[in-house]
Parts: C-alpha cells; structure tokens; sequence
C-alpha cells in the first residue's frame, strides 16, 4: 500500500516516487511533479494513491538521488505559503512568554493567551460548523521553500533563525475553484523570534523567512496524534533537543476548522494555484533560551513519516538599503 510520495532529480532529471509501507520506492511512469500527478489524478476523479499505484514502475534508491521538496510549481507566485498559531494545545506557554513582559502592568492575559483560549473553547465546533477563526500568517510564494538538506537563510537583518517543527497540510485549487487536499508534510517552518518578542505587532515580519518542508507528501488523513523529536546539532553535538506532539488529539482546532478559516477567502481559491499551509507548532528551542548559531542544524522527525526535516542555518549576506526608483 502506498503511504507517501517524494520528488527527487537524477541527473538534473526530475521525478516522482511511491514509498509503500515497507518502505521501497518505485518511480511514477509519466510524471515529472507531484503537481501533474494531482492534476491527472483530479482530472480522473481518483485518489493520489490510486494513480501512484496504477504508474508504479522500476524501484528507485532514495539514497543515491537528490531528494526535492515535496511540492512545487512551475510559477513560484502560484503557490502561497501560509500558516496559522496558538493552535496546540502546548502553544500558548512560549508565545506567552515572549509577550507577557509587554502586558504585565496592564492586565492579567496577553493577546496571545486570549487568542488561543478563543480555540480551545471554540476551535473545535460539534456540529460541523465554522468554529472560531485562527491567528493566520503569510510567509511567501513558492521560492521560500526550501529542499531537504539545504541552508535555511535567515536575511542578513534578521534578529534571530529558530526553527518550528510544525505539519503543513498542501493543496491544489481545481478547475472550479475548489480547494483539493493532496496530502500532509513534515515541516520547519522557521521564524524570528526576536524581532516578535520585540513587538508582537512585528509578527508578520517575523514570519517572512525561509520554510523547509520533508521530502514526503503523506497521502490520506494524519493521524490524530502525531509524535515527534526536534533537535538542533552544533559541530555534531546535539545541544536541544524535545519531544512535540501534533495531530488533532492535541490541538486546540479541528483541521476541518483551520482549511476553512484559510479558504473561506475567495482569493484563495484561484483554479490552479496550490498551498503549503502550516498547522503550528507547540515546541520552540527558542522558548527554553536557545540562540542559534550559524552552521547549527535543525532536525525534525516525526512518525508517521519516514524520513526528517534536516537543514543547516545559514545567514544572506547583508544588501544595500533598498531604494525605489521614480519614473
């Protein structure tokens, strides 16, 4: 049965594999993208799985082909990256320490404990209905997400580079406009936080890096609990490491709750366009006083998916200031 899918190149030659339960990869015959894999699945009105299994051909060898995120487009501005926070049921603990310095004069919650008791009391509606909207985020187009094993570059005016281990669900927009769920990747969807801790209003600038995303794209629904390790390594020593949990069992909102709250925005819904879009995170290095270093690598792995989010940090080398020309 097949459980994932990975792009990879072979020789600048692209490619997309089936990973079986028991873990052996076989090519797809006539694809050379998850993207053009969903499409035709869409178009046949069947499942990724069904495809993949239906074009499974020779085996492939992941460890001697160049692993690629697990989804792209041709046109990086047709796909967005986006998120939402305060989501976990562990959550609130690090953003509220961050913020709570800001507030504590003036009342007893911050803004960020207020938002994630809104989920916690209505993220989760039993009837089915749209329950309370979450904290949502842009991060950037396609060109922020970066493959297995490359440097997460934070800009050269970044106060901080800390990781988030965090499960992104991906989506295409079909011909009529309707938000399609391909399937679920492992992710570090990577922030500064001292430039938020700074002004919680300086969110949105903190959210404007780099986003690594695992080679696989999990098919079918995540489970409700999804356990997980995060680790940063200086020089090969790990130096931070802690477990996190995800999966809906730990969550302040349904996953039903959170594709709405994105989706229910019609400019989401351009046929065609395809989205990484982040769940949260509850577990951040940065809230036990970590400060990463350049050179440091980030390492998250999580069952049910087989292979980690591993990249090195890395820092772009300082630019002008940016000027705008008058016509």
């Amino acid at each position: 049965m097949i459980r994932s899918l990975v792009q990879f190149a072979e020789a600048d030659v692209r490619g997309v594999a089936a990973l079986a339960e028991d873990g052996t990869a076989r090519r797809l015959g006539g694809v050379k993208s998850t993207l053009d894999l969903a499409q035709q699945a869409v178009a046949a009105d069947t499942s990724l799985a069904t495809l993949a299994g239906q074009l499974a051909g020779q085996p492939v060898d992941l460890a001697g082909v160049r692993l690629l995120a697990p989804i792209d487009h041709a046109d990086p501005a047709h796909l967005l990256v986006s998120g939402t926070g305060l989501t976990h049921l562990g959550s609130a603990e690090g953003r509220d320490k961050m913020h709570r310095a800001a507030q504590a004069a003036k009342e007893t919650l911050t803004d960020s404990m207020k938002m994630f008791l809104m989920g916690v009391e209505g993220g989760k509606p039993p009837t089915g209905d749209p329950g309370v909207q979450p904290e949502w985020f842009y991060k950037g187009d396609g060109q922020i997400l970066i493959a297995p094993g490359e440097p997460l570059v934070m800009p050269s005016f970044a106060e901080d580079g800390s990781e988030e281990p965090e499960i992104a669900g991906v989506y295409l927009i079909d011909e009529e406009g309707r938000p399609v769920r391909l399937g679920f990747t492992l992710g570090n969807e990577f922030s500064d936080h001292v430039t938020e801790r700074g002004n919680y209003l300086w969110l949105a600038h903190s959210k404007l890096r780099a986003a690594a995303l695992g080679p696989e794209l999990l098919l079918g629904d995540l489970p409700t609990e999804v356990r997980g390790v995060s680790r940063i390594l200086r020089h090969g020593e790990v130096v931070w490491e802690r477990p996190f949990l995800s999966g809906e069992a730990n969550m302040s909102h349904s996953l039903d709750n959170l594709e709405h709250h994105h989706f229910k925005y019609a400019g989401f819904r351009r046929p065609g366009d395809v989205h990484v879009h982040f769940f949260g995170a509850a577990t951040l290095s940065f809230s036990d006083g970590i400060r990463t270093q350049e050179g440091d690598v980030f390492e998250i792995a999580a069952e049910p998916f087989a292979l980690p989010v591993r990249n090195p940090l890395a820092r772009a080398v300082a630019a002008p200031m940016s000027k705008v020309r008058r016509l």
